[in-house]
């Protein structure tokens, strides 16, 4: 009984190994169709595929769509920091330029100022409420600073010391509306100079008014107009602007002139106060 079980065993082993040569053998053949068993396999594997392909390439590609997102948004941060700090060193560039360009023409002024001692000055100070009327600078007398000494920028005059404290003054511009602020200038011409007062400033035209000037006087534009220093508080020669109109004064006796300042009154940063030699040496022999 036993010998029959292994004959039985060896006759089965022997038989599926026949089986599996004659399918390998099958399988090698070049055959031009394939058999429906490999067809419903092949078509069943291809299906199910192309159930889960569309599905799980959705899926990776929104992954990838995120990461790109994240990557983008981490891109631009990056880029819109360089950016600020581009602006950033470009006004710090502007500003820079701005001041080497001030400084430079204060050096440029104080060559020309040999009848003069200019005392530099920075604008520390101003009211919002009367801004084109006064400004506040970092000198004050105990620098050599006194009332009514003349204040310029490197374009032109823009005012007078109106008050002196120790170690700051106000300075009156010429854009203040005050009768009192009356500076003796002349129109410098070919032909000669022709004298007359800066009486007021004219708001709306952003130009100061040269009155008292002769009927027969003849004036062109773009003519400079310079302090003459015949009242004895400006020196001669200090720029104030140029011509931008003549007429007639109200009376029809003299003549009136727009001038059209040489400084900007509304933006002062650095200024030049001017103190005259003559008052320099009178204060050296008052001591």
């Amino acid at each position: 009984m036993p010998q029959f079980f292994l004959n039985k065993r060896l006759i089965l082993l022997l038989v599926s190994i026949i089986f599996l040569v004659a399918l390998i053998g099958f399988s090698l053949k070049d055959r031009k169709e394939l058999t429906w068993s490999e067809q419903f396999i092949k078509d069943t594997t291809g299906f199910v595929q192309l159930l889960f392909h569309k599905p799980a390439q959705l899926v990776a590609g929104f992954f990838e769509n995120v990461q790109d997102i994240k990557n983008t948004y981490k891109e631009n941060k990056l880029l819109k920091e360089r950016l600020e700090e581009y602006v950033m060193l470009e006004a710090e560039v502007q500003t820079l330029k701005k001041e080497n360009e001030e400084l430079r023409a204060i050096l440029d002024k104080k060559e020309s100022l040999r009848d003069f001692i200019p005392i530099e000055a920075t604008v520390i100070g101003r009211n919002p409420e009367r801004w084109q009327e006064t400004v506040i600078v970092n000198k004050g007398e105990q620098q050599g600073v006194k009332k009514d000494m003349a204040v310029i920028t490197p374009s032109g005059l823009i005012g007078k010391v109106q008050h002196a404290s120790q170690f700051t003054s106000t300075v009156q511009l010429l854009s203040s509306v005050d009768q009192k602020n009356l500076i003796s200038a002349y129109v410098q011409g070919k032909a000669g100079s022709v004298f007359g007062l800066i009486e007021g400033y004219d708001e709306k035209r952003k130009a100061l008014l040269l009155k008292r000037i002769p009927f027969d006087a003849k004036i062109e534009k773009k003519q400079l107009v310079m302090t003459a220093g015949l009242g004895g508080v400006f020196p001669k020669g200090l720029p104030i602007g140029e011509v931008e109109e003549v007429v007639p004064d109200e009376y029809g006796l003299t003549k009136m002139a727009y001038v059209k300042p040489a400084a900007n009154f509304y933006d002062v940063d650095e200024v030049i106060i001017v103190k005259r030699k003559i008052d320099a040496v009178q204060e050296e022999e008052a001591k």
